[in-house]
């Protein structure tokens, strides 16, 4: 299959258009107060409406409280929700919502293989692992994590365990490299496609996809 694209931290419609427009799978919108992409529920309720049939929107949280979950699940109505902080298995499925669950390579509990495995299994439930550099950030800060810390998880996951996706530091001059090492369902970019936090390039990101497009990794799903 194809390696899917998700680019995340949307705040303005030009750039939901031109992300769209150039083919990106996914989008991701932020509701993470001390990020700079940061959106109220309300403008990313506004900001959905502008993303057409078959384009999945993804809502993501860092520590966030389960009412304030509950307020953007009613108001932007997203297709999935991502944890990107340590919000417990518990949590992440109580809300009877599809989630994507994130883990920053090279956190404290994160930081050896075999850290890693015993984690991402915890999570089973998840409909991606997504594996994301740390930084006091929780994400999009452009920074690459240690490869190496995945090669257990390659080595022992099975094909009934949710797919992989990698984030953290993914460039068009990277991605290529990153795909044939990691063999991703997809792949999260963020600063990569902007000028800066939350401000889209409409020519990174088809620089971005035009690459996607020619790796000798993409196949037709047809």
């Amino acid at each position: 299959m194809r390696t899917r694209v998700k680019m995340c931290g949307f705040t303005r419609i030009e750039d939901i258009d031109a992300a769209v427009q150039a083919g990106a799978d996914a989008l991701g919108f932020v509701f993470y107060p001390k990020s700079q992409r940061y959106l109220r529920p309300e403008q990313a309720r506004l900001l959905a409406q502008h993303v057409p049939a078959f384009v999945q929107t993804v809502a993501l949280f860092v520590n966030p409280t389960p009412a304030f979950v509950q307020t953007v699940i009613q108001q932007m109505q997203p297709d999935l929700l991502q944890f990107h902080g340590e919000e417990s298995v518990a949590f992440c499925e109580s809300f009877a919502y599809p989630y994507i669950r994130a883990f920053r390579v090279g956190a404290p509990d994160l930081d050896t293989p075999t850290k890693i495995v015993q984690n991402c299994r915890r999570y089973a439930s998840a409909k991606g692992w997504l594996f994301d550099s740390y930084t006091s950030a929780y994400g999009g800060s452009g920074v690459r994590f240690d490869d190496d810390l995945l090669e257990a998880l390659h080595a022992q996951h099975r094909p009934q365990d949710p797919p992989l996706i990698l984030a953290g530091g993914i460039r068009h001059h990277n991605v290529l490299a990153q795909i044939q090492r990691h063999h991703p369902f997809a792949v999260d970019v963020s600063s990569a496609i902007e000028d800066a936090p939350g401000i889209k390039n409409a020519e990174k990101i088809q620089q971005f996809m035009r690459i996607m497009n020619q790796s000798p990794f993409q196949q037709s799903d047809e």
